[in-house]
C-alpha cells in the first residue's frame, strides 16, 4: 500500500519534519497512487470516506486571510456556517492562491506546515472516529492521527461546519 522512503517531494518531506518536530507518533506514508478525494484516499487506505480529514481552503472576504476548513470527507462544508465562525463572508479560493498561501497543490493540503498560518476550523463530524487520515503535502502522502491530536497539532477550534 505505502512506504516511507525517505526521497519524496519537498513537500511530503516538509510535512513529515513537522511531524516530527511536534512530537507526532505517525510518519506520513506515501500511496501507490494519487488521492486527490477523499472517496480515492478512503479506497487506499481501505477505510470510509468519513476518515478522510479534507482540507478546504477559502478566502476571508475582509482581509483576504486564508481559511483552511479540515472536514471529514463525506460532508460538504457549509461556507455560511464558516463565515459566521470567521467573522466574515468568504470567497472560493484558486489554485494560485491555495499554492501561495499553503506551499501545497491542491489535493495535497494538509492540517500543518503551511507556508502562511491559516486561519483553521475542524469539522466536529470528524470525531465520529477514532482514527483518521490527513494529506500529507502531496496527492500520494497521507498520515493517520486521532480528531483529538488534530486539534492539538493545529491548535484549532472545533466547529459545526459541515452541511
Amino acid at each position: 500500500m505505502a512506504d516511507e522512503a525517505p526521497s519524496r517531494p519537498e513537500g511530503f518531506q516538509r510535512v513529515r519534519e513537522a511531524l516530527a518536530a511536534l512530537g507526532h507518533p505517525h510518519a506520513p506514508l506515501w500511496l501507490e497512487t494519487a488521492a486527490r478525494t477523499s472517496q480515492q484516499a478512503a479506497d487506499a487506505l481501505g477505510v470510509a470516506v468519513g476518515q478522510i480529514a479534507k482540507s478546504v481552503i477559502f478566502r476571508r472576504r475582509s482581509d483576504g486571510a486564508a481559511v483552511l476548513v479540515v472536514t471529514s470527507g463525506d460532508r460538504r462544508v457549509d461556507e455560511a456556517k464558516v463565515a459566521q465562525q470567521v467573522g466574515s463572508p468568504l470567497e472560493r479560493a484558486d489554485a494560485d492562491f491555495v499554492k501561495a498561501r499553503t506551499g501545497f497543490a491542491i489535493g495535497g493540503v494538509e492540517p500543518v506546515a503551511h507556508a502562511q498560518a491559516p486561519v483553521t476550523l475542524i469539522d466536529r463530524d470528524l470525531f465520529r472516529f477514532e482514527e483518521i487520515w490527513a494529506a500529507a503535502g502531496h496527492p500520494n502522502g497521507v498520515f493517520r492521527l486521532s480528531p483529538q491530536q488534530l486539534a492539538q497539532l493545529t491548535g484549532a477550534p472545533v466547529a459545526e461546519v459541515a452541511q
